[in-house]
């Protein structure tokens, strides 16, 4: 290829009318090529190749100035539209103290009274006061950004959170509130609202919002004319009946669909099916599928494997049959069983089990604990813990060691042991069933949330109750201690939240469901049916 001409000959093709305006160009470029660029008038069509070819500057010869106007453009997109100001309450940055980080291009506002009340809850080692100290170490780094000035706002950006767009900013000054006179003026919630309405006057018209988790606090900025919102961003669902149950029910004319289109193969006491078609993508790994249509063969299998448009399903263990008894306990229904194929699937690690009252789960889950530590010896031990959460009035501290303390929060515990226990050593006599316990109990650690931190569990099997009551991160925190060869599973009731600011959709319960479904090592299952007896599910449906 010819190299190209030299500089010499490419300058003798330009004419000394152009050269001026070449150099008037370079000698002044704040006049020329900017002031283009400003008023959007088309450059004329010599002056381009001109200045391409003179190539004295590299910025001038390869990309003009007004190319990158439209950057600047696409970039100022991402703000169109008036942004809001969200006055955050205390209890959210509590709640999550990564909440000043949630409001995209948004900006925060923070009253110096909020200050104070995270001041005054720093102390102690509960999950608010972390929060609290969390989110002071927050502000701290972010009021230490050098050349941000606190007055004109701090970008909640500086940390590295490049999601939020907007600022931070704190009360500097006395507002200029007037509130009823029915509201008590030192109280901080009272104090809180009228830092809102005179910010509302102040910023008129951009839209001011409070942010709350406390309900009577959003319906007395209701009442007061201000607009007012929940912290929506902790919750997984926004409707409880939207949660993932692990099961789905296949058309009635399954078989006439797929019949032909199906592959299918024996493995051991198992049916393997391979289909494709419409339904393959609605399905996830270890779903379960049922056909129960009249006329047509039943079916009730758990999703394999998923390849493209191909998803294999395996058929289930029957645990209703007596040859299957778990541990003296036999399935009742469509979803229990299903629960039993998972929580004795050795390669299951992660089993949530959610259902009302009485529907078999703390029965199910220690059955087949006690199966796989004491008969199979797939587990060393079943190590049990819960959410210690009161239903009434706390009755005060526990005597004793830990498990001493946690005897009475397991009382589930005791009631299913003594029914294992009894149906295993029937036949014994008295001698028979008490060392059957004792064998039981000696396997059987009951643990304390408080003290998970750190712990490794290996090659053990693991029982989280109650985990409606947990926050997503207490639900990490426990997770997390599993360790090689061991399963856990978390069992609860949706429906009995006793936690403070806890809601179906924010629960650990829901939020550990929804990130693990789908998961190859990982299954859940919804059960339905009540199988306590006849009165607690008719007290269930009516009281």
């Amino acid at each position: 290829m010819p190299l190209p001409p030299a500089p010499t000959q490419r300058a003798s093709l330009i004419s000394s009318k152009a050269l001026a305006k070449t150099e008037s160009a370079i000698s002044a470029p704040a006049k020329s090529m900017p002031h283009d660029n400003v008023t959007k008038k088309p450059i004329a069509k010599k002056a381009i190749p001109e200045l391409q070819e003179q190539s004295v500057t590299p910025s001038y010869s390869r990309e003009p100035v007004p190319q990158q106007a439209p950057k600047k453009t696409k970039a100022s997109k991402k703000n169109q539209g008036p942004t809001k100001l969200f006055v955050l309450d205390t209890n959210v940055l509590m709640h999550d103290p990564m909440c000043l980080f949630q409001f995209e291009e948004h900006d925060v506002y923070l009253p110096m009274i909020v200050l104070e009340e995270l001041d005054s809850h720093k102390k102690g080692m509960t999950e608010v006061a972390r929060n609290a100290r969390q989110t002071s170490r927050f502000l701290d780094a972010l009021a230490a950004t050098p050349g941000s000035d606190i007055k004109l706002g701090l970008p909640l950006n500086a940390t590295g959170h490049i999601d939020s767009g907007g600022k931070l900013f704190f009360q500097t000054q006395i507002m200029d509130v007037s509130l009823p006179m029915s509201l008590p003026q030192g109280k901080a919630d009272n104090q809180i609202l009228g830092v809102v309405q005179a910010l509302g006057k102040l910023h008129a018209p951009r839209e001011v919002v409070l942010v709350s988790k406390d309900i009577n606090m959003r319906v007395k900025a209701r009442a007061l004319g201000l607009a007012a919102e929940d912290y929506q961003n902790d919750k997984v669902l926004e409707d409880g009946d939207l949660l993932y149950s692990g099961a789905m029910a296949l058309p009635p004319d399954f078989w006439n669909r797929h019949g032909k289109a199906i592959e299918s193969w024996q493995q051991g006491s198992h049916t393997f099916y391979r289909l494709s078609g419409p339904l393959v993508p609605s399905l996830l790994i270890n779903q379960f599928v049922y056909l129960e249509a009249p006329g047509e063969p039943s079916l009730y299998a758990r999703v394999t494997e998923i390849r493209g448009k191909t998803a294999v399903l395996k058929t289930l263990k029957d645990f209703g049959h007596a040859k299957n008894a778990v541990w003296g306990v036999t399935t009742r229904n469509r979803e229990q069983n299903f629960a039993m194929n998972m929580l004795t699937d050795p390669e299951v690690d992660f089993v949530t089990l959610a259902g009302t009252a009485g529907t078999g789960k703390t029965l199910m889950a220690l059955a087949a604990g006690l199966t796989q530590v004491l008969d199979d010896r797939r587990y060393t031990e079943i190590i049990m813990t819960r959410a210690t959460v009161s239903v009434g009035e706390d009755i005060g501290f526990l005597p004793g060691t830990e498990e001493e303390k946690m005897g009475p929060w397991m009382g589930a515990l005791d009631d299913n042991l003594e029914f294992l226990a009894k149906g295993d050593g029937g036949n014994a006599g008295e001698w028979g069933r008490a060392a059957t316990n004792e064998l039981i109990r000696s396997r059987i650690k009951i643990k304390s949330m408080n003290f998970m931190r750190g712990r490794t569990f290996m090659n053990k099997y693991v029982i989280i109750d109650e985990a409606q009551n947990l926050t997503p991160k207490q639900m990490k925190t426990l997770i997390t201690r599993a360790g090689p060869g061991t399963k856990i599973i978390c069992m609860g009731n949706l429906a009995q939240i006793d936690t403070p600011y806890l809601t179906e959709g924010s629960s650990g319960l829901t939020y550990a469901v929804d990130r693990f479904k789908g998961w190859a090592h990982g299954g859940h299952i919804t059960l339905a049916r009540g199988e306590r007896s006849r009165l607690a599910d008719f007290a269930s449906e009516v009281l």
